[in-house]
């Protein structure tokens, strides 16, 4: 489903990470789910801890944490992964509530060298550094070795120092997740029209010498909607104004939290809960599209640890910012200056102060069910 495909990874692609460590909390006491759970995780060396003979769990996990969370559109096994989608999840000391922020794909930054990859350094698209950090000679590049890059690049463009976790998605998870759920609930904002689908799901046909597809759209009408799994990643990775997003990615940024938000609601609906065949089936379609590195904790331990985070206390961040033209070419986004008082307010654990003075950076993120 991936070869030949347009990029469907993209941000979207990580909601199935978000969602995997907070149904965590519903398997306290349950251990034939924890270990069915727990069994169906991917797991690797995201942060080369094991290269730098790091053992086990230090200590139990205690916030504040920081956990990285990128989606990746695995095309050829010889071609080298870029990081589609990148969000990451702040949660401060109290372990009952959350800040979730996506990085632009985009962003124009300096990506530091790697000397596993042969990397030099030098400024590109931040979705490129786990592309440069994948390489490995005579082999098939590695993407959890391209993910330490993208973990330190991330951590030199918001100056958190350390990840206390890291998750990457695989996109063809996130439909798995969605309909082993039996569909998603929550509201659209607007009429979103579909560039790459026809009202039955199938793929529109790309014209002739480009420019465009043909064929009858799918429409996405604005209040309550219920959504299959491909119509979700439909929706969530529009991004064109002539598609009904007036604000481009910025605007594809905040559907994707939506959904996100009204995904993790229904996670935790009775629905899903109190229904064992339901749940099992959700929480191993989850496991089995994450690659997860907890630094000696498993997904089920921050399950355990954020057992009292509900979707009503996660708020969605937008980070502004803007194009970088130069000569007339495209270069990528750059941030406003006032993103960088915010990355000093997460750091110093004052992020309910800086958004009482920034409303702008709160995403009024809706969805079935969230408060």
């Amino acid at each position: 489903m991936w070869s030949g495909v347009p990029r469907w990874a993209r941000v979207c692609t990580v909601f199935g990470a978000v969602l995997m460590f907070l149904s965590g909390t519903v398997l306290v006491g349950t251990e034939v789910l924890m270990a069915r759970y727990e069994g169906a995780v991917g797991k690797a060396d995201l942060f080369g801890d094991q290269a730098a003979g790091a053992n086990g769990r230090k200590s139990d996990i205690k916030g504040p944490l920081n956990i990285l969370l990128t989606g990746i559109d695995p095309r050829k096994p010889e071609t080298p992964p870029l990081a589609d989608s990148i969000m990451v999840l702040h949660v401060p000391a109290s372990l009952d509530r959350a800040y979730l922020f996506s990085l632009p794909r985009d962003l124009y930054i300096d990506i530091p060298a790697f000397e596993q990859a042969g990397y030099r350094g030098g400024k590109d698209k931040l979705n490129a550094a786990m592309s440069y950090g994948s390489r490995k000679d005579g082999q098939n590049p590695d993407a959890a070795q391209g993910f330490q890059l993208l973990a330190q690049t991330v951590q030199q463009v918001t100056g958190i120092e350390r990840f206390d976790a890291g998750a990457i998605i695989n996109f063809s998870g996130f439909i798995r997740i969605v309909d082993a759920m039996g569909g998603v609930t929550m509201d659209i904002e607007r009429e979103v029209r579909s560039e790459h689908r026809r009202p039955d799901g199938t793929h529109r046909e790309l014209r002739r010498g480009g420019g465009g597809y043909l064929g009858e759209q799918a429409v996405y009408e604005p209040g309550e909607q219920h959504l299959e799994g491909w119509q979700a990643l439909d929706y969530v990775r529009q991004r064109y104004p002539k598609n009904g997003v007036p604000d481009g990615d910025y605007g594809r940024q905040r559907h994707q939290q939506q959904f996100v938000k009204a995904m993790v609601d229904q996670a935790f609906s009775a629905d899903v809960v109190t229904n064992p065949v339901k749940l099992d089936r959700v929480l191993r379609a989850a496991g089995q599209s994450l690659i997860f590195n907890g630094r000696g904790h498993s997904v089920v331990d921050f399950g355990v640890a954020l057992k009292n985070l509900r979707p009503a206390n996660i708020q969605m961040i937008k980070l502004p910012g803007g194009g970088i033209v130069e000569n007339g070419n495209y270069r990528g986004e750059r941030f406003e200056p006032a993103v960088a008082d915010f990355f000093t307010a997460l750091k110093n654990e004052q992020l309910d102060v800086f958004l009482l003075e920034h409303p702008q950076f709160q995403n009024k993120a809706s969805g079935a069910g969230s408060q």
